[in-house]
């Protein structure tokens, strides 16, 4: 008889529909009963010798809230018996509800060593703390995970441990992953936290990978990369991070009806064993990554995400550097666009571009598709301004803009520095800034744009300006990190000095050795920096939005709570 081994995650949810994402230890039919009269049921599939189902549930009643319970082959296995938390509910909101999203990244999963958090108290521990001891109180409606959900590179003792028993860790790649079954590890190491795992079972989530998902300085550039494809044990490094992530996390992210017309889950449920399928799909990724898109878009209402890639779908090529292919390109800006003026353009594209939720707003009144516009990408848009102008100068550089021996100190300053963001991708800089003014422009913009990053291990607001128009839309860059990590003092101080009038004016002068173009923006800081573990929120209701961030931090008495930062608002 299949036990549970992980989840039950609770992924994408709409008005009537779900899907609960789990993984058992054998092969079975998965079943999600609700209270309410609403199930589904789906058989699992097997990927090197695990077993998953992704169940979709039907028939569930908009603006309610109901609770469920997971069967395998029929025997009740969740909620656990004794679990001490209340029962896990599908909730299914309405328009006039509003929505709450939370956000954040960088969760380092490794239990506190001997009872002592080495990092501080985990900001999704805390907030799973709190929705439990008030389930009918305020809660999130989504939860958005903006990368290194897992880290294939900094691994804990104990999962170091374990992988010491299958091979010798002196070889490469050492104390970090090398192969699917130790990926699977690490999302059963952070995904097996009980009050993680509660929470993830009751709030619906959206997920984005960044390099630690695969690997610290993941695609920095095309050096970097062909000095990893030069070792031999890179090409199945990645193959199994992005076979994990697609079946962790990627799968979720997709309604029902994506789901139904994607050829790859269709392959892998009707084979006996998906594994060569994933694993073809992989190499594709991998040669081609223009054939892959694991960007995607939803829906809530008038509220639209944009899960941005700024990973995998880069250009590397120094003569033609873009954070985004330019299929990725492209399709970003129609997602950003579709009904934006209240007319649509008839192609009735879902959230990945391929037949879903019709644009409810748009029509004749002149309101376009949209109250709110939110871009997840793992990575800042807006740094602060000594850090953007030293990536800036760093391309150029790296670009041959001083000659060669520029060039190679460039490459080593890239990769020594992190110099990665959208900054270091100077023209893709530029296209986001256009597209976000041409989108909170003119008749039916919306009432705000936020680009929502982490990445940076501290969190803080950023406002544009730009020189010639001044768009209707409130924008903003929201950016939260870590859930759960730590940064050293030094960076703490590094960031903090990066804001400041003589870091701006240092920049300019690095900038000026590079040759470099002002940016489309100029931008400054209205929010931060702030430094601990922490979860920003954004209530969105109508037109009007309100942002509070939250840290964890450790009572006396040896819980945590959640102590409010800041809270404001942005419309």
């Amino acid at each position: 008889m299949a036990e549970l081994r992980l989840g039950p995650l609770l992924r994408y949810t709409d008005g009537s529909r779900a899907t609960v994402w789990v993984e058992t230890d054998g092969p079975c039919t998965a079943e999600v009963r609700c209270a309410d009269g609403a199930r589904g049921a789906a058989p699992s599939f097997r990927i090197a010798d695990h077993h998953y189902a992704l169940v979709p549930v039907g028939g569930l009643t908009p603006g309610t809230a109901t609770e469920y319970e997971v069967f395998l082959d029929g025997t009740p296995v969740w909620p656990l018996p004794d679990s001490g938390f209340p029962p896990s509910v599908i909730a299914t909101s309405t328009e006039e509800d509003g929505m709450r999203v939370a956000f954040g990244s960088c969760r380092w999963a490794a239990p506190p060593a001997g009872g002592k958090d080495p990092v501080g108290p985990d900001a999704l521990d805390t907030l799973s703390a709190r929705v439990a001891a008030d389930p009918a109180g305020a809660r999130p409606d989504v939860l958005l995970l903006l990368g290194d959900q897992v880290y294939a590179d900094e691994i804990s003792d104990a999962t170091r441990q374990w992988i010491s028993g299958r091979r010798d860790l002196e070889r490469p790649p050492g104390d970090q992953v090398a192969d699917y079954e130790e990926y699977t590890r690490l999302y059963y190491e952070s995904w097996l936290d009980p009050e993680v795992r509660w929470l993830l079972s009751t709030v619906p989530s959206c997920m984005i990978f960044d390099d630690h998902d695969v690997i610290d300085d993941w695609n920095t550039s095309a050096a970097w990369l062909a000095d990893m494809r030069a070792t031999d044990w890179w090409q199945e490094r990645l193959l199994s991070g992005l076979m994990s992530y697609w079946v962790y996390q990627q799968l979720g992210n997709l309604s029902p009806d994506e789901l139904a017309a994607d050829p790859l889950y269709a392959a892998v449920r009707e084979a006996p064993d998906g594994t060569d399928a994933l694993r073809e799909f992989a190499v594709r990724a991998d040669a081609d990554p223009a054939s892959v898109r694991w960007s995607y878009r939803r829906d809530f209402g008038r509220i639209r995400l944009l899960m941005v890639d700024s990973r995998a779908a880069r250009v590397l090529d120094e003569d033609r550097r873009t954070m985004l292919d330019p299929g990725e390109a492209a399709w970003l800006r129609e997602q950003v666009l579709d009904g934006r003026n209240g007319d649509e353009d008839g192609d009735g594209r879902d959230g990945n571009g391929r037949g879903e939720n019709e644009d409810e707003g748009a029509g004749g009144d002149g309101r376009g598709a949209y109250d709110h516009l939110l871009i997840g990408t793992s990575l800042p848009w807006l740094l602060p301004h000594l850090v953007h102008d030293v990536e800036a100068w760093n391309a150029a550089m790296c670009g041959g803009e001083r000659g060669a021996r520029w060039a190679r100190l460039g490459e080593r300053v890239r990769r020594g520095a992190d110099l990665e963001h959208w900054s270091a991708f100077p023209s893709s800089f530029d296209s986001l800034a256009d597209l976000i003014a041409e989108a909170g422009t003119g008749p039916g913009a919306p009432a705000t744009v936020s680009v929502l990053s982490g990445d940076v291990h501290h969190a803080y607001v950023a406002e544009p300006s730009w020189p010639e128009r001044a768009p209707d839309a409130r924008v903003a860059q929201l950016t939260c990190s870590p859930v759960h990590n730590s940064v050293p003092l030094s960076i703490r101080l590094g960031f903090r000095f990066g804001w400041s009038a003589p870091a701006r004016a240092l920049g300019r002068r690095i900038a000026r050795h590079g040759r470099c173009a002002p940016p489309a923006v100029s931008w400054r800081r209205t929010g931060g920096p702030w430094f601990g573990n922490q979860i920003m929120t954004l209530t969105l209701r109508g037109r009007s939005a309100r942002l509070r961030l939250e840290q964890a931090r450790a009572r006396r008495d040896g819980t945590t709570a959640l102590r409010t930062v800041t809270d404001r608002e942005l419309s």
